[in-house]
């Protein structure tokens, strides 16, 4: 497949509204589905927008592609909060259940304990950190206020994050579909990264001389 055909297949899967319901569906169910392809659809939806021209506009709009990824991510950590804070005993019983939450949860909860409200950024990056953030929030009964503020900071840099990598990789190496799966492995790297930090223990504190 030559470059326009590559072109041609990645702008006409990602072209027309549809591509908005389908993108902020994915992203709202993958706080309970974390292996959803959330993340690869909106970086393949930004690099085909890399590609739009005046004889080309068929392409989606990066305003409304961040929009949409921002307000799905919110509006998923929300639902997935008050599920947890109504759940009790059965919530347990679904994370254990599924062992990539079990062990995102054992390996994420101390450390977002330990480092509040930041780490709710980290964490919307790291593997499954997104669902255990949000049904941890709820089954700790935190109020909302302590909660959706920073669930709100870490979707918007999350759905930012995202579309850049998608538009600059778009930009640098062509709108392929080999610039998406480049710039989705810079996304799961980031995600790498994040959950690396949030692991990683506190320093000690200095000794008193």
């Amino acid at each position: 497949m030559n470059l326009l055909d590559s072109l041609g297949s990645l702008r006409s899967l990602t072209a027309g509204p549809w591509i908005y319901p389908v993108v902020a569906t994915s992203i709202l169910l993958d706080v309970f589905l974390p292996v959803l392809p959330s993340g690869f659809l909106v970086i393949t939806a930004a690099t085909a927008a890399a590609s739009a021209t005046a004889a080309a506009p068929d392409v989606p709009s990066l305003l409304l592609l961040l929009l949409c990824a921002a307000t799905a991510s919110v509006l998923g950590d929300f639902l997935a909060y008050r599920l947890a804070l109504r759940g009790g005993a059965r919530l347990d019983r679904a994370i254990a259940r599924s062992k990539r939450l079990s062990v995102a949860q054992e390996r994420l909860g101390t450390a977002l304990v330990r480092g509040g409200g930041l780490l709710v950024v980290l964490a919307r990056f790291a593997p499954a950190g997104r669902s255990v953030v949000s049904l941890g929030a709820g089954a700790a009964k935190r109020r909302i206020e302590e909660f959706l503020p920073w669930s709100a900071l870490a979707g918007v840099t999350w759905a930012s994050y995202s579309v850049g990598l998608g538009w600059l990789g778009g930009k640098w190496l062509g709108a392929t579909w080999f610039s998406a799966g480049v710039s989705t492995l810079a996304l799961f790297l980031a995600g790498g990264l994040a959950a690396y930090l949030i692991r990683r223990p506190a320093a000690a504190p200095a000794p008193v001389s």
